[in-house]
């Protein structure tokens, strides 16, 4: 075997709250990591020989499976369409749709005179000569190691298109705008975006966010085509290091709104998308642990307001004139339903369509806004997932909703909702074939230790022993209030077919019960995410599905910080882990507010710096903080140079930790990408090697990769 690389400690002590802690791996962290963020090229020699060595180490271990992985890469790809394109979304006069090429990376952006697109886009429909290529995200990309298209769209007048682009992986986008009617590019870039934009509705402004010097998004400026970057005019600057600023449009495209929150609070400014010029006007002032949305019905003149105001945890919807809509003149429209948690809004001329999710799993309401009636859209399967999909048009009644469950690709429906007529518009097509009859989906309740029940929702095929004898694969996530949606990915398939039963354990941190299942796994609750973890791999174990031992477990970012953390608790419990750009330096991370995310993070964690009582249970969990001398599972970690979220030094230092300490012979992996961020590579193919390589790691150490070298 070769040898894996050894760093060097470099012990930093640090002291804070009459304590002290040793950082031994802090060298890895580069002096000027702002600027190697934005040009990893710039990363200090010593660091990057010692990245580009266990890169080196993980390739000679996995050098065995490169057949493996070919054949994974083979399979997973194999369930794509390559040439496909989404169903066109009408917009007046044209209608708008991504496609892909055969063999292409990247999406194409066009559009059709809309009685020329038909239901599913691309050149078959109509003339072939009638579409228009908005942005050829191939073409664009050619040259660059990284290349994501982070946002796009047309101005209003259907007249100028723009898009933002981010060539590091850094999330540090440029703004590019074409002029349609000749197809020439405008002479101004605009750099220096997280590229979040929006168009103003004279078609000739372009609002954008920009970031600080820590890669916070904190300005809002104002762009007049034909005029320089300097000469734009800042429209608002968020003054509090903890609040991120982002624009949204109205469904009715009369306003542009400027959000800034945390993840707990959020104010709300409306820009007349018809006046780009007047100043942002106040919606509510922000109130700590108080969040909203607005939404414009014009037919009313009024905003409709989803927030947990008032104890209201679950969300309700108020109503508000538009002339003054301040708190003191929010009326109830919608109580609140406690365990009804309202997700998000979409709002019509004439209906609010809202996503809820009630014991568990999502449907949508659409109410009537004249006469109150109702529909509700919910399915039978026991485990699924919904996703809105708006469009442009405001005054409509077709909503447009996706569908998809764990054996059910991605289905596109449109709902009429004056007739409740429902038309299927797209499914998704496996090419290389896929039958949902040969997988079962169940959806557990493993009991916590508090009297709590954990949703599980597990998949397996049909033909799957439950005797115990299966490996599985356990994911979970925990943070942010963020639910894992029972949705359909082609790429679990993989280790499915190979015997693997694949769980999503919905722990708390997330929403999937409701916001007090986010509220009961946060700050100084979290390691109830952790018990929840642990709590839904011994079900499992209990109910003969698998065994101890034959488990890994599988988080990315906070995620990671999951898997991290439980494999510190609980190391006997299992056989392996995949950490993708793991959250796993947190005590270090949350007393340094220079990082991009630690100010809006603290509501999440807590303040380590102000807090006594916060700095003891973050160090009490911090994965990279209790690493002990102890056997672990086989671990592969992964990194990002670029990464603005999960800084690369993180999972680095944590696998350098774990390489002292731990008493085992198992494998410890790390790969860094050395041209992406935080999502690793944007090509949709670069992406599946990058899971085929995980997944070649995972069937290596459970003895089903075809190699027959030792491990030891």
């Amino acid at each position: 075997m070769p040898q894996p690389p050894l760093a060097k400690p470099e012990p930093l002590t640090h002291e804070l709250h009459d304590r002290s802690w040793s950082d031994d791996y802090a060298w890895l962290r580069d002096p000027d990591w702002q600027a190697v963020m934005r040009e990893p090229e710039r990363l200090t020699p010593q660091i990057r020989s010692h990245l580009e060595a266990e890169n080196a180490y993980t390739a000679a271990v996995l050098k065995q499976t490169e057949g493996l992985q070919d054949r994974l890469f083979a399979e997973i790809k194999g369930r794509i369409k390559e040439e496909d394109a989404s169903v066109p979304a009408p917009d007046g006069p044209w209608a708008y749709y991504r496609r892909f090429r055969k063999g292409g990376q990247h999406p194409i952006l066009c559009r059709k005179p809309r009685e020329l697109a038909g239901e599913t886009g691309g050149k078959t429909n109509g003339d072939p000569a009638a579409e228009t290529i908005l942005l050829d995200g191939d073409r664009e990309a050619e040259g660059s190691g990284f290349f994501a298209i982070r946002g796009a769209e047309h101005s209003p007048d259907h007249a100028h298109f723009a898009w933002s682009s981010d060539t590091t992986g850094a999330e540090v986008c440029d703004i590019r705008i074409k002029n349609l009617d000749d197809g020439r590019l405008l002479p101004e870039v605009i750099s220096g975006s997280n590229g979040d934009f929006a168009w103003a509705g004279d078609g000739k402004h372009l609002f954008y966010v920009s970031l600080d010097d820590n890669h916070r998004p904190y300005r809002v400026y104002r762009h007049r085509l034909g005029l320089t970057q300097g000469e734009d005019a800042l429209v608002y600057e968020e003054q509090d290091p903890g609040f991120f600023v982002g624009l949204v449009e109205s469904e009715s495209r009369r306003f542009v709104m400027i959000a800034t929150h945390d993840h707990t609070t959020s104010e709300i400014y409306l820009i007349d998308a018809h006046a780009p010029e007047a100043a942002p006007r106040l919606v509510a002032p922000r109130q700590r642990d108080q969040e909203y949305k607005v939404h414009h019905d014009a037919a009313r003149d009024r905003l409709l307001i989803l927030t947990n105001a008032e104890d209201a945890e679950d969300f309700k919807v108020m109503a508000a004139p538009l002339a003054a809509p301040g708190r003191e003149a929010w009326v109830e429209i919608l109580p609140h339903a406690p365990g009804v948690l309202r997700l998000d809004l979409l709002l019509f001329a004439d209906w609010m369509v809202r996503l809820e999710r009630a014991e568990g799993l999502p449907r949508l309401v659409a109410t009537h806004l004249g006469d109150g009636r109702e529909q509700t859209l919910a399915f039978d399967e026991a485990a699924y997932a919904l996703a809105l999909q708006p469009g442009y048009e405001y005054d409509s009644d077709e909503l447009r909703f996706i569908y998809s469950s764990p054996t059910t690709p991605p289905i596109v429906y449109a709902q009429e909702l004056s007739s409740g007529a429902r038309n299927l518009l797209k499914q998704d097509e496996v090419p290389s074939g896929h039958d949902p009859a040969d997988y079962v989906v169940e959806r557990l309740q493993a009991p916590a230790g508090d009297g709590e029940t954990v949703p599980v929702t597990l998949l397996r095929h049909k033909d799957t022993p439950l005797d115990g004898s299966a490996p599985c694969l356990l994911y979970g996530y925990g943070a942010y209030g963020m639910s894992i949606p029972a949705g359909w990915s082609p790429n679990r398939l993989s280790l499915v077919d190979r015997g693997f039963l694949h769980a999503i354990a919905h722990i708390r941190g997330g929403m999937d019960k409701g916001y007090a299942w986010y509220r009961t796994g946060k700050l100084m609750a979290k390691k109830n995410s952790f018990t929840d973890f642990v709590a839904a791999a011994e079900h499992l174990i209990a109910e003969d599905y698998t065994a101890r031992g034959e488990i890994a477990i599988h988080g990315g970012s906070a995620g990671g910080m999951l898997v991290g953390a439980t494999v510190n608790l609980r190391p006997d419990l299992f056989k392996a882990v995949l950490a993708e750009v793991p959250f796993v330096d947190v005590l270090n991370t949350m007393v340094d507010d220079t990082l991009p995310l630690t100010p809006p993070e603290w509501p999440e964690w807590g303040d380590p710096i102000r807090s006594k009582e916060a700095f003891d249970y973050i160090r009490s969990y911090s994965p990279i903080d209790n690493v002990a001398a102890t056997d672990y599972p086989h671990i592969f970690a992964t990194a990002g140079i670029s990464d603005p979220r999960v800084t690369y030094w993180e999972p680095a230092k944590w696998v350098a930790r774990l390489r002292a300490t731990k008493t085992d012979d198992n494998l410890l992996l790390l790969h860094t990408y050395m041209e992406a961020g935080h999502g690793g590579s944007a090509g949709r193919f670069d992406k599946l090697k990058e899971v085929a390589m995980l997944y070649a790691f995972l069937l290596l150490v459970f003895g089903q990769a075809e190699s027959e070298v030792s491990l030891s």
